[in-house]
């Protein structure tokens, strides 16, 4: 592994770096199959992650003709890193087992253990027999959606494939290591001005975003739309911002605390809610909303923008779907990729269909939104989220910081990159995009 870092940090040629030996093991985050049950009888914010989170040698295994080894020099921490640490809501070691019985390369990922993380930034340094637009020494950013191609759902939009997968959380091999094995088709080119920590945390929500907001398979955003984002300032919520303000629209930013409100006034958001200084509860109890909460919420939003919602981005789920369902406009959109405060969610049904709102589920996204999106980042139009970075040894305590949302934006991950601020390779264009517009979530982050 040093001789690799030397070859990257030299800048090697493609033929030198695949001249170089791969080693026979890497160091790795994982967890472990026999500590599934360990936070059995344990709540869930009482759950840590630190305890389960190992880090060490793994063997590196051979790889499909339609896979690459990707050298990682930084990662990131996703909420879906917690749920597999927490074993929430359910061991992630039974997706790697259905995927072992698919195929003779499935079985190389049901293992004992599981080398997680859905994001990295790194080099190629070996390519299968079957890839053609990627070789060794390319610099490159990896997406998470793990594809079956020869589903024929997949063909129409790989999202809706029976089998599809998110590398890292229903795969092994994933991107929290010094190597990490992925699909060809998972590859993407680096943004040429940003670090390596910059660029290892954007694919996986960044992506997730855009189709939420921006492509044809969810809510599809015009101008002018008035955009409800819940947790504005986290991960998916930051790019979401970025991509109404970028795309005519006009945000209002949901917040938990002023210092996350005035990370959001930066960005140029101008409708900002604290919820924690409003004091919304929209729960009474354990299985009562509180409708007058409801409309105390949306009068806030028309103060502020003057119009209700076009469009709500949802993902908090059981704390806020009632409120969302019933502040968004008449014909409105309410979209949702997740449900971190819980799934069971509850609303008002004569407030959906009598108004004719529509709630759209969306999930990840495909190689061709997955591709614009990072276009946009090397663009300069979004910025990337880094708020603080750790090294790989310190993986345990930045999960802990997102199981208890004790962050904003990303939280990056330093592996093979021995310090921050490497892999810059385009200085003049990140001067004209900007240090300040780039970093603004590190300055606010800490």
């Amino acid at each position: 592994m040093d001789k690799i870092l030397e070859a990257i940090q030299a800048e090697a040629s493609g033929e030198e770096i695949a001249s170089l030996a791969l080693p026979e093991s890497y160091r790795a985050v994982f967890v472990r199959r026999e500590d599934a049950a360990m936070f059995e009888g344990v709540a869930s914010p009482d759950k840590d992650p630190r305890k389960s989170l190992h880090i060490g040698e793994v063997p590196l295994p051979a790889i499909a003709p339609d896979e690459a080894v990707v050298a990682v020099m930084a990662s990131s921490i996703n909420f879906n890193t917690v749920w597999t640490s927490i074993f929430e809501p359910l061991p992630t070691f039974g997706f790697l087992d259905r995927l072992g019985k698919e195929s003779e390369w499935g079985r190389r990922h049901a293992l004992a253990y599981q080398v997680i993380g859905s994001d990295a930034a790194g080099v190629v340094l070996r390519t299968g027999s079957a890839v053609r637009n990627w070789k060794p020494g390319d610099r490159v950013t990896v997406h998470c959606n793990y594809v079956d191609d020869q589903d024929p759902t997949s063909h129409d939009d790989s999202m809706l494939g029976s089998n599809q997968r998110i590398w890292g959380f229903e795969t092994n091999f994933g991107g929290l290591a010094d190597l990490t094995i992925v699909k060809a088709n998972q590859l993407m080119p680096k943004p040429t001005h940003l670090t390596w920590e910059e660029s290892g945390v954007n694919a996986l929500c960044n992506s997730t975003s855009y189709r939420m907001l921006v492509g044809q398979n969810a809510a599809r955003m015009k101008q002018g739309d008035t955009v409800l984002v819940w947790g504005a300032a986290g991960g998916i919520g930051g790019y979401a911002t970025q991509y109404v303000l970028n795309g005519g629209g006009i945000p209002v930013g949901i917040v938990s605390s002023p210092e996350k409100a005035a990370l959001l006034n930066e960005l140029g958001v101008e409708a900002v809610i604290d919820r924690k200084a409003e004091g919304y509860r929209f729960w009474k109890d354990e299985h009562t909303q509180d409708d007058g909460e409801w409309r105390r919420f949306g009068k806030q939003i028309r103060s502020l923008v003057g119009d209700d919602p076009d469009i709500v981005f949802e993902h908090v789920g059981r704390q806020t779907m009632g409120a969302s369902i019933f502040v968004c406009k008449r014909g409105g959109t309410v979209v949702t990729c997740a449900a971190t405060s819980g799934y069971m969610v509850e609303f008002d049904n004569r407030h959906f269909w009598m108004k004719l709102k529509r709630l759209i589920a969306s999930h990840f996204a495909n190689y061709a939104e997955a591709w614009q999106a990072n276009r946009l980042i090397d663009m300069g139009r979004i910025q990337p989220l880094l708020s603080a970075v750790y090294p790989l040894e310190g993986v345990g305590d930045a999960a802990l910081r997102v199981h208890r949302n004790d962050h904003e934006g990303k939280i990056g991950i330093l592996c093979l990159a021995p310090r921050e601020g490497l892999g810059i390779d385009d200085p003049e264009k990140r001067d004209r995009i900007g240090e300040d517009k780039i970093t603004v979530f590190r300055r606010h982050g800490g």
